[in-house]
């Protein structure tokens, strides 16, 4: 064994007390990048490399063999699609443009709303008991067609008034999302899990600390345009609130109307109300003018929170 087991579980607590403290961590990320854009500006060109580490990372816990488990009942996965990406960015896409008068915050809240489902969403899964193989399913299922289901539903809803490099959001999306959790899945399966037990220890924290480093970076990006005495700001943080908590009920829903089970249902609630909103902000800065990423940088702030909140309020376990 490369490390002891004193080492491993020293690490294993920081990345357990890093977990813990999501819905601190990312909105400290956020006022970092905005207090210091000077340092976190320089580390944008390594974004897309610490945001593939980062989903490597997770994917690493991921295994293949889930999935049979989960499609022998695909109705609860249907339903997900559903919701998350045809009522969700149609609601975004409404309800944004009745009340902001900006159509590149609106093309913000439909990028927000077209993302795939959060892959650290599985510490939800685990915590909240749910179905595992459910809630991996639905993550990998997510994640794989992100870089078609992102560029078309922004095309689709925002037409040619929006400029956009769709093949560029693509393969952006394939290189920071899909390639590394193809690679950690095979590394997970083909070691039976060997590779990810010596790996994920060291590998884990690290992964934690790109994630700041990676919202920070991005926030930096924007830091100048932003000015949080705007009337505008408060109400798209607001609006931001309010969809996301309904993106929880609907997933809700979801496991009423598929007639699921406690564990299932669960797992429905957390993919369809978590948002992989670091990945799309990364998008919305690269390809999009600089409002556009206001929606997702709120939201980054508030959706661990809503998460923890909902997760309480909805989930009997």
């Amino acid at each position: 064994m490369i490390l002891g087991q004193r080492t491993i579980a020293v690490l294993n607590g920081i990345n357990n007390f890093m977990g813990r403290f999501i819905p601190i961590t990312t909105p400290l990320a956020v006022a970092l990048g905005f207090f210091f854009p000077f340092v976190f500006i320089n580390m944008r060109p390594f974004v897309p490399l610490m945001f593939g580490l980062m989903t490597f990372s997770g994917a690493l816990k991921l295994k293949v063999t889930e999935l049979g488990n989960a499609v022998k009942s695909p109705l609860p996965i249907v339903l997900f699609f559903l919701v998350s990406h045809v009522l969700m960015p149609l609601a975004a896409f409404f309800s944004s443009s009745f009340i902001i008068d900006n159509p590149d915050i609106v093309t913000g809240f439909v990028i927000l709303f077209a993302a795939p489902t959060a892959v650290s969403g599985f510490i939800w899964v685990t915590i909240f008991k749910a179905d595992k193989a459910l809630g991996l399913t639905l993550i990998l299922l997510d994640t794989i067609l992100a870089p078609l289901i992102v560029p078309a539903t922004v095309y689709i809803l925002m037409g040619s008034g929006v400029v956009m490099d769709m093949s560029g959001i693509a393969v952006s999306l394939l290189f920071m999302i899909v390639i590394p959790t193809i690679i950690g899945v095979a590394l997970n399966e083909t070691s039976k899990g060997k590779i990810p037990s010596v790996i994920c220890p060291v590998l884990d924290p690290f992964a934690r600390i790109c994630f700041m480093i990676v919202i920070a970076a991005n926030s930096s990006s924007v830091a100048h345009n932003i000015r949080f005495n705007d009337p505008i700001v408060w109400i798209t943080g607001l609006l931001c609130i309010v969809l996301t908590t309904f993106s929880f009920l609907l997933a809700k829903l979801n496991g009423i109307i598929g007639k699921c089970g406690d564990e299932k249902s669960a797992s429905l609630i957390i993919a369809g109300g978590l948002r992989n909103n670091s990945s799309v902000m990364t998008i919305a800065v690269t390809f999009f003018p600089e409002l556009t990423v206001l929606p997702t940088l709120l939201s980054i702030i508030f959706q661990q929170t809503i998460a923890a909140i909902m997760g309480r309020l909805l989930i009997k376990k």
